[in-house]
């Protein structure tokens, strides 16, 4: 490690994360439909009469089953929609519920009520699709969101495009992650200066240690967070899963407090630091070791992440725990070799959990991700590990993480389908 990154990798990795660490409120599909319905209005420029949502089936997936943020308990698409529509703001994107009051809940509750907000399954779509309709008397606004959750790629105004971002160009607007690899991403937490990077990650520490402190304190969703600490003590390895865990049952419970996230995430923000914090405390780390380690953490993350995609049917728990392992190793003063063998033994072991859909169980799914990360850095600093030819794992890190991105981008597509025809009752499994 130590070596001197070529300065458009450098300026690149600091892009990457100033991008993809931002706060988010909430869920972050709930509150992308939100974004997108309260831009769709403020095209608008008036109250509509109607709307209609088309969504992906992740993104229905992903919103069916958890608590919309500022709601009141609330759940569904049409909820997140026409809450964005009566009191969202546009202009703070992934917190545009921040200021819902009682009255537009209220206000929501009728017109949901009333079936104010049609929904429908978009099929043959990116992942990551969301279209807001808007209608009143003859003027109409619709709003497309592809790929990332503020990424909008269309607004027509009255059947007039008056925008249009070409998806090919945003990937030189974030960051170029095909540059990204462990190798660099460790030379990078070494000798970044902690001035372009300070920002983001003290903003990370601040926001997702706040939630999980809330979500031992109260109990929210399964109280996942809450049972590790009762049940296993104190011990840094129980706090390191049940912080992270806590974190997501206030999230998938509601919780309007910000997460700051990671590859679109919240669940996956809080799962790759808030272990590596617990770790940081429990070794008295400095302040720069914890933010170098989360450098670590946040990059491995994203790098798994880009062959994956954003939503799919491989739960984004595992990539996230896996680059909270690896800045574990980083901390302890592992080396190349340790962190990739953390890594592959974090594959080798929970590869593949399902995702089906934001809920409370997430917390659980973490949990679980994160005690295998765990278990994953101390077989690595004893230079153990899963073997090159033992099912996915390969002869070097790097394939070992292309391997795993591609079963979870293609080969669990179709699980991915099924998962969804179970979840909107496509399937009757009673008569399997």
């Amino acid at each position: 490690m130590n070596a001197q990154l070529e300065k458009r990798v450098y300026d690149n990795y600091v892009t990457i994360l100033k991008d993809e660490l931002v706060p988010a409120l909430g869920c972050t599909e709930p509150i992308a439909i939100a974004y997108g319905a309260a831009k769709a209005r403020e095209i608008l420029g008036q109250m509509p009469e109607s709307m209609e949502m088309c969504c992906s089936g992740n993104i229905i997936k992903n919103v069916k089953g958890v608590t919309v943020p500022n709601s009141g308990g609330l759940k569904g698409i049409d909820v997140a929609a026409v809450l964005g529509v009566v009191g969202g703001d546009a202009k703070k994107e992934l917190e545009v519920l921040e200021q819902v009051t009682k009255e537009h809940i209220q206000k929501t509750r009728e017109l949901v009520a009333k079936g104010f907000c049609r929904c429908a399954l978009q099929e043959g779509v990116e992942n990551l699709y969301i279209v807001a309709k808007v209608f009143a008397g003859e003027h109409s606004a619709e709003v497309t969101i592809i790929n990332r959750h503020t990424l909008i790629t269309k607004i027509v105004k009255d059947g007039k495009v008056i925008y249009e971002h070409k998806i090919s160009e945003s990937a030189s607007e974030k960051g170029d992650k095909s540059l990204l690899n462990v190798r660099d991403i460790l030379n990078f937490a070494d000798t970044v200066d902690l001035a372009d990077v300070e920002e983001v990650i003290g903003d990370q520490i601040e926001k997702n240690t706040a939630i999980s402190r809330e979500g031992v304190i109260h109990p929210y969703g399964a109280q996942i967070g809450r049972t590790l600490l009762d049940v296993f003590g104190n011990d840094v390895r129980t706090r390191a899963r049940a912080k992270a865990a806590a974190g997501s049952d206030a999230r998938m419970g509601g919780c309007s407090m910000p997460v700051v996230i990671n590859s679109g995430s919240g669940n996956q923000g809080m799962t790759v630091s808030l272990p590596v914090i617990e770790y940081a405390k429990e070794y008295d780390a400095t302040k720069e070791q914890l933010y170098r380690a989360l450098v670590v953490a946040n990059l491995i993350s994203i790098h798994q992440k880009k062959y994956i995609g954003s939503l799919s049917a491989y739960c984004g728990a595992v990539s996230a725990a896996c680059g909270a392992g690896a800045a574990i190793t980083y901390l302890r003063g592992g080396t190349y070799e340790e962190v990739s063998l953390t890594i592959i033994n974090t594959i080798g072991n929970v590869g593949g959990i399902v995702c089906d859909g934001a809920k409370a169980s997430c917390a659980a799914k973490i949990a679980s991700a994160v005690d295998a990360a765990i278990l994953a850095h101390y077989m690595a600093m004893k230079h153990v590990s899963f073997q090159p030819g033992e099912g996915i794992i390969q002869d070097d890190l790097e394939a070992t993480i292309k391997s795993m991105g591609y079963i979870g981008r293609v080969g669990m597509r179709m699980t991915d389908t099924e998962i969804l025809n179970i979840m909107i009752d496509r399937v009757d499994v009673d008569q399997m």
